[in-house]
C-alpha cells in the first residue's frame, strides 16, 4: 500500500494499541492530514469512499456490503454514509474480535438519535497536521515527557526567526511537508476554497453561504491566538472596516455560531479550552476559548500573509507563531494522553498561553515569546504556580524561536519548539 515513502506519525502507536484492544479505531482530522495513508500503515483492506463511486453507491444501498475483507479494513471517509456507524457496530458486536476496523473521517456528521454510541467498541483518535517533530524540522532534543519528570531542559534548534515565518506559511500538511506540492501557499489558498465552496455548505446536510463564510474565518483568523468571544469575531465581519458586501446584519451571532459550528465540524479549528485548576484564592477565571485554526497556514493564507510579510509584522507573526506551537503541543500532549488549555483570569492581571493537564492532575504552564522577554514571561509562570494555583507544576516553561534550550536559576526552561518532541 505505498508505505515505502510513508512518514511515521505520532499517532501510529496510539491506533496500533487501540487496535489490539478494541473492536474499531476511528481517525478523525482535516482533509489532507494524511489520514488516508497512516490508515493504510496498519489496513490489511481497503474502500475509499471519497474515490470510489461504485462502492459509495454500494454502501447507500446496504451499508454492510463494504464490511467483509482482510482485517483490519480501512473504510475511508466513512461519513459520506453516516448508516456505516451503525454497521460497523453491529459488525464489530457479532464478530467479538479487536482490530476489525479503521474508520477516517474529515467531517463529524450530525448529531443522530439513530446513530447508536460506539464506547466500548471504537477508540477515538485525533489526527492533525504534522508537528515540526514529524516533519523533520525539530531536533527532537527535548521531550515533553522528560519535561514532565521533572528533568531540566537542554538541546538546540537550527532554526531561525525567518525559518519560522516560512514554516508558518508552510504548515503541517503531508503533501507538502513531502514535496508532493511545491507551492504551499497556493496549496492553502486551494484547500480554503475547497472547505468554503464544496465541504462546509455540505456539512451538517445546512447550506452555508461560502462568501459569507470565508469572511468569518478570515475574521477569525485575525483573532488567532486570543480568547475573543464570537460577538467580536461577528463585529469584525460586518463593521465598518469591512466589504459592503459583507455589512449583512443578517449575520448575527446565531448565524455566526452556524459557521463557527461548520468550520468545527470539519475540524478546521482548534480552539483551546479555558482551564479550571484548583485555586489558592478566589481568583475568578475567564471562561473563553483562545481561538486558533488547526495549522497556522491557514491563518497566514486568509490573513494574506507569505513569509516575507510576516516578517514585516511582528504583531501577527507572534500570533501565529504562538499557533504552530498550539498545533504542536496538542499533538505531543495526546501522545501522553494530556490535555492543553489555557489560563487567563477575568481581570487580566495573570495568563499563561498553555496549560499541559495530564489525567492524573500534574501539570505544565507554558508562555510562547517569539521575542525576547523571556524574563517576564518566566515571572508571570512563576507568579501563577505560587500564588493561584493549589498543586505545584512538574514544569513551566518558556517556548522560544531562539537556539539554546535550558533551564534558569529560577527553575523555568527555556526551550526552542524547534527542538521539543513526545
Amino acid at each position: 500500500m505505498g508505505r515505502g515513502t510513508y512518514r511515521s506519525r505520532i499517532v501510529d502507536d496510539q491506533i496500533k494499541t487501540d487496535l489490539a484492544a478494541m473492536g474499531a479505531v476511528v481517525l478523525e482530522g482535516p482533509k489532507a492530514c494524511g489520514k488516508t495513508e497512516t490508515a493504510r500503515q496498519h489496513a490489511a483492506s481497503e474502500v475509499r469512499l471519497d474515490v470510489d463511486e461504485a462502492a459509495a453507491e454500494l454502501v447507500r444501498l446496504d451499508p454492510g456490503l463494504v464490511l467483509d475483507g482482510a482485517v483490519p479494513r480501512l473504510i475511508d471517509e466513512w461519513q459520506v454514509e453516516p448508516r456505516l456507524w451503525n454497521a460497523v457496530r453491529r459488525a464489530v458486536d457479532d464478530r467479538r474480535e479487536p482490530g476489525q476496523f479503521l474508520l477516517t473521517g474529515s467531517a463529524t456528521p450530525e448529531p443522530d438519535a439513530r446513530r447508536h454510541s460506539g464506547a466500548g467498541r471504537m477508540a477515538r483518535v485525533q489526527m492533525r497536521p504534522m508537528s515540526l517533530w514529524e516533519s523533520g524540522d525539530s531536533t527532537g532534543q527535548v521531550s515533553l515527557a522528560a519535561l514532565f519528570s521533572g528533568e531540566p531542559a537542554r538541546g538546540r534548534s537550527e532554526a531561525s526567526i525567518a525559518d519560522y515565518a516560512h514554516l508558518i506559511v508552510r504548515g503541517g500538511w503531508p503533501e507538502i511537508v513531502t514535496g508532493a506540492v511545491p507551492n504551499p501557499e497556493r496549496f492553502t489558498r486551494n484547500y480554503l476554497v475547497y472547505a468554503v465552496e464544496h465541504a462546509i455548505p455540505s456539512a451538517g446536510g445546512t447550506h452555508h453561504d461560502p462568501a459569507r463564510l470565508e469572511r468569518f474565518l478570515r475574521a477569525y483568523a485575525q483573532f488567532t491566538a486570543h480568547p475573543a468571544p464570537l460577538t467580536k469575531i461577528v463585529s469584525r465581519v460586518v463593521g465598518d472596516d469591512s466589504p459592503v458586501a459583507g455589512r449583512d446584519q443578517t449575520l448575527t451571532w446565531q448565524t455566526a455560531d452556524a459557521y463557527r459550528e461548520a468550520a468545527g465540524q470539519l475540524m478546521l479549528t482548534s480552539d483551546l479550552p479555558a482551564w479550571s485548576p484548583e485555586l489558592r484564592s478566589r481568583t475568578r477565571l475567564a471562561e473563553l476559548s483562545k481561538r486558533h485554526l488547526v495549522d497556522p497556514s491557514l491563518a497566514a493564507s486568509l490573513l494574506g500573509s507569505n513569509a516575507e510579510r510576516l516578517l514585516k509584522n511582528p504583531f501577527i507573526l507572534g500570533s501565529l507563531f504562538e499557533s504552530l506551537v498550539t498545533r504542536d503541543l496538542l499533538v505531543y500532549a495526546q501522545a501522553l494522553d494530556a490535555s492543553v488549555y489555557h489560563y487567563r483570569e477575568r481581570n487580566g492581571d495573570l495568563e499563561a498561553d498553555m496549560i499541559i493537564e495530564n489525567r492524573d492532575g500534574t501539570w505544565i504552564g507554558v508562555e510562547v515569546k517569539l521575542g525576547h522577554d523571556i524574563d517576564g514571561a518566566a515571572a508571570s509562570l512563576r507568579r501563577i504556580a505560587e500564588r493561584r494555583i493549589a498543586r505545584e507544576p512538574e514544569a513551566l516553561v518558556v517556548i522560544t524561536a531562539g537556539e539554546y534550550a535550558y533551564r534558569r536559576p529560577d527553575h523555568v526552561d527555556v526551550v526552542p519548539i524547534g527542538a521539543l518532541k513526545p
